[in-house]
């Protein structure tokens, strides 16, 4: 197989659509296939609004019909809903090209929590961008539940994986300056995470943030007893969730919450509340607790067995993520 992917997240973005579609693309060159991705890192670009850490591919045409052109694909999947994944589904629809596209991320919910706009208008566009495909892949039953109330009429399951080589029960001291217990948040610091919901949780010990975005400077001033450490990737973000007592998961958006599976590789417990994601992964496992009051979890899943939370990432593996990936495709003919 010679499959294109074209996304809008891409290196060196850091968050978990990156991280799922990197690894993706690597099984599967592993396994014989061609991959080619396409993102904005090969094209000019400017700044998001509002949030420059996210890059926007400009002047796509010519260019990327080329690119597309040069690989000669033989199944395509557009990942995201920007710039690059509006022009290649263009590109498809002209050329009669079947594909298939992901949803990774609740715009319309992201939208609302910026500017106060409701959310049906953005759900409209998504319906059209992704119905235009011959499927949707969405990770949780939850998702794909939601998906199929707003009008989605293709959605297909597609779960995640983690790295259980690289997330594991390390070494705890990399806190141990920091009063105990240690409830961490890791990934973007940005308004849709709902991260003040965590810092402004009443706990014991410390509170640390791991990761960057547009609302860390205005989160540090205003909660000066948190330890915000910046982005940690690798070895240095598998130590940051193994020092930790309790991953606090405060989002209500996100679609999955890849960072869950990697606390608890790495032994450790989640608290969330009982939305998309969450709900899917952590009831029934002793890996973690759920509860709309997130103080209360964040305490409850001090008291979770960390072997137990070991134990259920284990079930999560790249390899059966990306085997159901390829599956699912669409040939060209």
């Amino acid at each position: 197989m010679r499959l294109l992917i074209v996304t809008d997240a891409w290196a060196p973005q850091v968050n978990g659509v990156v991280r799922t579609l990197s690894t993706v693309a690597e099984r599967l060159r592993a396994r014989g296939d061609g991959v080619e991705v396409i993102g904005p890192d090969r094209f000019r670009t400017l700044p998001m609004p509002g949030y420059p850490e996210i890059r926007l591919a400009l002047r796509l045409g010519a260019r990327l019909r080329a690119m597309v052109d040069a690989h000669g694909p033989t199944a395509v999947h557009i990942a995201t809903e920007g710039p690059l994944g509006w022009a290649m589904r263009a590109l498809c629809l002209r050329r009669g090209w079947p594909f298939t596209t992901s949803f990774h991320t609740k715009f319309p919910e992201y939208v609302q929590a910026r500017t106060g706009l409701p959310p049906g208008l953005a759900w409209a566009v998504l319906r059209r961008f992704h119905e235009a495909g011959n499927g949707t892949f969405a990770a949780t039953p939850s998702l794909r539940a939601e998906l199929a109330a707003r009008g989605f009429t293709k959605v297909r399951p597609w779960t995640r994986g983690v790295d259980l080589a690289l997330f594991r029960p390390a070494p705890r001291e990399v806190w141990e300056g920091l009063p105990r217990p240690v409830f961490l948040y890791a990934g973007r610091v940005a308004v849709e995470k709902n991260i003040e919901a965590f810092l402004a949780l009443d706990l014991p010990g410390s509170k640390v943030v791991v990761g960057d975005g547009p609302q860390r400077e205005a989160l540090a001033r205003r909660f000066p007893a948190a330890h915000f450490a910046g982005w940690r990737q690798g070895e240095a973000l598998a130590r940051a969730y193994a020092g930790a007592d309790v991953f606090v998961f405060p989002s209500r958006t996100d679609t999955f919450g890849l960072v869950i599976l990697e606390a608890m590789a790495c032994g450790t417990p989640v608290a969330a509340y009982p939305v998309t994601g969450p709900r899917d992964v952590i009831p029934g496992s002793g890996a973690g607790v759920l509860d709309e009051d997130l103080r209360r979890a964040a305490l409850a899943a001090l008291d979770c067995d960390r072997a137990a939370c070991r134990a259920h990432a284990e079930r999560f593996s790249w390899e059966a993520c990306a085997a159901a990936f390829r599956r699912q495709l669409v040939p060209m003919g």
